[in-house]
């Protein structure tokens, strides 16, 4: 493959030789203003401190003698004065991240039919000194063009109007500590080399913002404001749930009057995941947003109607019947058959006859009627509306004054003519009439397998009705292919607002999910598809060995260069170990940041933590892990999903563990979570999924 990059690349210079002098001026002006602002910024939140506390003195002090509609001003000015205190708090702690590092970049950009252009530093936050705005917030309109636009003809959509000019000057800076280590005159060339860069550096204990590398194809996503469903098909380590973030970090700036950090939520595979995560949206001066699992859904939804068994694990599960049940119920045919028996429900559940309370009479054909007008509202909600008209009708009717039946009773009455008594008795019945019964097994008597959890959530939201999450404005959905149909339709029902949803169909873990990105775009007609093929995580030796696996959507790789993977074979499982020991042993002298051992199984990853933990500082990551650490974590590949490691060793990739095609799919995952270094081990027959073609 040719390399087009600039030869010459970009390399950390010492601030005395910074090729642009005023740059380094305007720097130390910017210094001094920030310091300035901080002062003030500090000031502002001790004096909203003292305000608070004092306000809070003199209500305790004078609870007794202030009277009701006082204590209730002051109460008023409390909840106020706090609120104005957490602004200080934001504010100080934004100028503060500004003092670190203020700005990336630098674009001049003259309008047209304007002899004098304006100069327009671009950073993590705006900055206005003075009513003077000296730093531009890297999601504001004039910033797209750096991103989107090289020197020459440019332009940006600002909230009046599309704005046309000439961008004369694009420089880019990387800035730490307040100390300038380059600054660059921009171009196509020197853009690919600071990105190289960036990734060339071993990785963070947790995701980190990406302000000052976005690319074209990204920045055009997060600034995405049209799609009401965004579907994010992106290859392993290109970025999607990096991007995702920051698309909400542009939505909440773009929308801050509607929009805020508590409106939107993200659903994700495990905790370890929203913890690697956790940092990106703070580092943008938003709040985090609320992380959410499919068990999280379903706990509040369900909660005292009936109990949901953990999902087990696929590859440590010996069951064919149970992977029988699993596989027809994460299909979209399976989600066709509950629309068509949720189709005839109503006639099926409801049986309408006559209700008397003497001397009233509510005629069966009046219910059918009435209950059959309520067609978009859920069966038991129908009843309560068909109560409602009854009552009226007898009211009305109720010249003589007549004892009228209360509205519980009436319910009560209607409730005697359903068929079905409560969603479980729906669910078996439809399996029953499927000629399926079999395809329903429940663990204990009250208690549901997982499979069956969103299948029954879905008619459960036809006969009474799911709560529906209208605070929630804007649902982010990682890990998209983990996901089958009729989990889909059941967010849907729960969160009917916008969607970001993302993933790699590439990487599917459950070997029982047969559903592709056809059939997700099938449930949202409406949804826009953008492809990521460009990988930014792995070397360019990396992602040539990954190819090798054949995986659906074929990474395209930066051309970042490094060590060669090596599949390294042993005589037996002993010396295996014995090598993945001594990998552990040199892990501190090659001063890299984290190191992941990732097994096949859980079991397996618990297995060779043991064989470390009183050796070596290692860390487990498991089902139940709530954090990402720094170092050497051993887990398995269903626990990698989403997160990368400056170095990857995969034990155990012989014939006997992966041989088949979720096989292929599991090492893809495991392989591309590799930044700079992978090694494979092997103590029996090669695996043929990595046989060179």
């Amino acid at each position: 493959m040719t390399d087009h990059r600039n030869p010459e690349k970009p390399e950390t210079t010492e601030a005395g030789n910074i090729p642009f002098p005023e740059e380094l001026v305007h720097l130390s002006g910017i210094r001094e203003k920030l310091d300035i602002a901080l002062q003030n910024a500090e000031k502002a939140v001790e004096s909203m401190d003292q305000e608070y506390m004092e306000l809070r003195r003199y209500m305790s002090e004078n609870r007794a003698e202030i009277d009701p509609h006082e204590m209730f001003q002051a109460e008023l000015q409390l909840g106020q004065t706090d609120q104005q205190g957490g602004l200080a708090v934001q504010s100080r702690d934004r100028v503060q991240k500004l003092i670190d590092s203020p700005y990336f970049s630098r674009i001049d950009f003259c309008k047209e039919h304007e002899k004098n252009g304006a100069i327009f530093y671009i950073g993590r936050f705006a900055f206005i000194h003075e009513k003077k705005l000296l730093i531009s917030d890297w999601r504001s309109p004039v910033a797209s063009m750096f991103y989107d636009c090289e020197v020459g003809p440019a332009g940006y959509d600002a909230p009046a109007g599309r704005v046309d000019g000439e961008l004369t000057r694009k420089r880019q800076f990387r800035i730490k500590n307040s100390v300038m280590e380059y600054a660059l005159e921009s171009s196509v060339n020197i853009q690919d080399d600071i990105l190289q860069q960036e990734l060339s550096r071993t990785s963070d204990e947790k995701m980190k913002s990406i302000i000052a590398t976005i690319q074209k194809e990204q920045n055009k996503i997060i600034r995405n404001e049209k799609a009401h469903t965004l579907i994010i098909q992106g290859v392993a380590g290109s970025g999607k749930t990096s991007i995702a973030l920051h698309r909400i970090a542009y939505l909440l700036y773009r929308y801050k009057n509607r929009l805020t950090a508590k409106n939107v939520t993200i659903i994700s595979p495990n905790k370890v995941f929203g913890d690697f995560i956790s940092n990106v949206l703070p580092e943008l001066g938003e709040e985090p947003i609320y992380e959410l699992s499919l068990y999280d859904v379903a706990d509040v939804q369900l909660e005292n109607i009936i109990d949901t068994e953990v999902d087990r694990d696929p590859l440590e599960t010996d069951d064919a019947a149970w992977a029988e049940r699993v596989r027809l119920k994460s299909t979209t045919d399976f989600v066709t058959r509950m629309d068509e028996y949720i189709h005839r429900l109503p006639n099926m559940a409801f049986e309408a006859a006559d209700y008397v309370f003497e001397p009233f009479t509510a005629k069966a054909e009046y219910i059918h009627v009435r209950f059959h007008a309520y067609t978009r509202q859920p069966v038991m909600e129908r009843l309560k509306m068909v109560a409602d008209d009854i009552l009226d009708r007898f009211q009305t009717d109720n010249i003589r004054e007549n004892k009228l039946p209360s509205l519980r009773n009436i319910l009560s009455g209607l409730k005697k003519m359903l068929r079905f008594k409560n969603t479980l008795a729906l669910y078996k019945d439809f399996y029953r009439q499927l000629g399926i019964p079999k395809m329903l097994v429940m663990p204990d008597k009250h208690t549901l397998e997982w499979a069956d959890v969103y299948p029954f959530m879905y008619l459960h939201a036809a006969f009474h009705g799911l709560q529906r999450s209208y605070n929630i404005r804007h649902l982010v959905i990682d890990e998209m292919q983990d996901y089958s149909p009729i989990q889909y339709a059941v967010l849907n029902r729960i969160f009917p607002c916008p969607k970001t949803i993302l993933g790699d169909f590439s990487q599917t873990v459950n070997p029982n999910h047969f559903h592709t990105l056809t059939d997700l775009e099938s449930l949202y007609g409406d949804a826009e598809l953008i492809r990521m093929t460009k990988s930014y995580r792995s070397s360019y030796e990396i992602i040539a060995f990954a190819k090798r696996l054949g995986a659906k959507e074929t990474p395209d790789p930066v051309e970042r260069h490094g060590e060669t993977p090596r599949y390294l074979p042993f005589d037996k499982e002993e010396d295996m170990l014995r090598y993945l020991d001594q990998e552990v042993r040199a892990f501190p002298e090659r001063k890299q940041t984290s190191f992941g051992i990732i097994t096949k199984t859980n079991r397996r990853a618990q297995y060779i933590y043991e064989l470390l933990k009183d050796r070596y500082d290692v860390h487990a990551i498991t089902p139940d892990s709530k954090a990402f650490p720094e170092g050497i974590s051993i887990l398995s590949i269903q626990m990698s999903k989403g997160l990368e490691f400056d170095e990857v060793l995969l034990p155990d990739v012989d014939e006997e563990n992966y041989c088949t095609e979720s096989d292929r799919s599991l090492l893809y995952i495991a392989c591309t979570r590799a930044m700079h270094r992978l090694t494979l081990l092997h103590a029996g027959e090669p695996t043929g999924l990595l046989a060179d073609e």
